[in-house]
């Protein structure tokens, strides 16, 4: 990636909906030459996609939660489903330490979400954390840093 690459990635990822002329006067490039680069950006992977971000509050799930899932080996292939089938769930992740998996949640309710941590149980020990504030919300990768050890 050079440097206009980077500065495509990095107005995408701050408004995914920017339009092409604007992009293009951004980077001081013609809109066919900026459609170009993206078009191999996607190719090449570096964009995966666009998303829309959803107000959760306005839509009833005032309640945002990080769940510590202990499962065993054996046990992943039957709780990966699972999870994938509970809309409830945003986010799932593999971790190493005490647990295996972390799962992020929304719920309307507490209620809805102690109901959910008891299916869970089935899988192995939870621990549960609710969302008070997030100071820092989801963003981007700044891809202006240079990671050691990346040769980039």
């Amino acid at each position: 990636m050079d440097k206009i690459d980077k500065m495509i990635v990095t107005l995408l990822q701050e408004n995914a909906r920017m339009p092409l002329k604007a992009l293009a006067e951004k980077v001081f490039l013609s809109s066919p030459a900026v459609s170009a680069r993206i078009e191999r950006l996607e190719k090449e992977g570096i964009i995966e996609g666009y998303e829309v971000r959803i107000n959760q509050i306005k839509l009833g799930y005032h309640i945002t939660a990080f769940i510590n899932l202990e499962v065993a080996p054996a046990q992943k292939q039957e709780f990966y489903p699972f999870a994938l089938s509970c809309p409830n769930v945003v986010e799932c992740n593999c971790v190493t330490g005490n647990y295996s998996m972390l799962l992020k949640v929304v719920f309307p309710s507490t209620m809805e979400l102690d109901t959910f941590v008891g299916q869970l149980q089935k899988y192995g020990r939870t621990s549960t954390q609710i969302v008070f504030s997030t100071p820092v919300e989801p963003r981007g990768v700044d891809v202006n840093v240079e990671v050691p050890g990346s040769g980039k």
